[in-house]
């Protein structure tokens, strides 16, 4: 299974996130959607899995919700907007990861892209960096990765040029 899995989009949405979306079983977004425009430009070439961020308005979290936890091929996957990651964990969500730790754990928020492990938990976090043009990240980032029999695999770093519109 192909995910194409984004973030902080801030209701900018291109071909080139189009272009991916187009090779993706589903689509997975971490938060800070803006609009649904994205999303459902984003449904017209796979199932959208997605989470409401901060920033995101009313009619966003009424169709997405605070949290997304779901298996796949056995894989225990939690997608959520405000997260942290290892050893910097949420305050909200430190305590549920610890008591209930998934497979993997994806976030969004910082703007910043990470993919580490946690040793401790034995989990994998990934925050796929912003793929919008609006906040303070320099390049729009976003990961591809497939789900093989339970185990992640082929993860790609897609990198979608510079911040500001070209």
């Amino acid at each position: 299974m192909k995910i194409l899995l984004l973030s902080d989009t801030h209701s900018y949405i291109d071909d080139t996130i189009l272009k991916y979306a187009k090779t993706a079983d589903e689509i997975w977004h971490a938060g800070d959607i803006g609009t649904l425009e994205v999303t459902d430009a984003l449904k017209k070439y796979a199932p959208v899995r997605a989470v409401f961020g901060n920033i995101d308005s009313a009619d966003i979290r009424k169709e997405f919700p605070l949290h997304q936890r779901f298996k796949i091929q056995g894989l225990d996957i939690w997608i959520t907007h405000i997260g942290g990651y290892p050893k910097r964990y949420s305050t909200v969500i430190k305590e549920m990861i610890r008591q209930n730790p998934p497979d993997l754990f994806i976030s969004g928020h910082s703007h910043i892209l990470k993919v580490m492990r946690d040793q401790k938990l034995k989990l994998m976090h990934m925050n796929p960096g912003a793929a919008g043009i609006h906040g303070f990240h320099q390049e729009r980032t976003m990961l591809h990765f497939e789900i093989n029999g339970g185990r992640l695999e082929s993860l790609n770093l897609i990198k979608l040029g510079k911040r500001g519109r070209d």
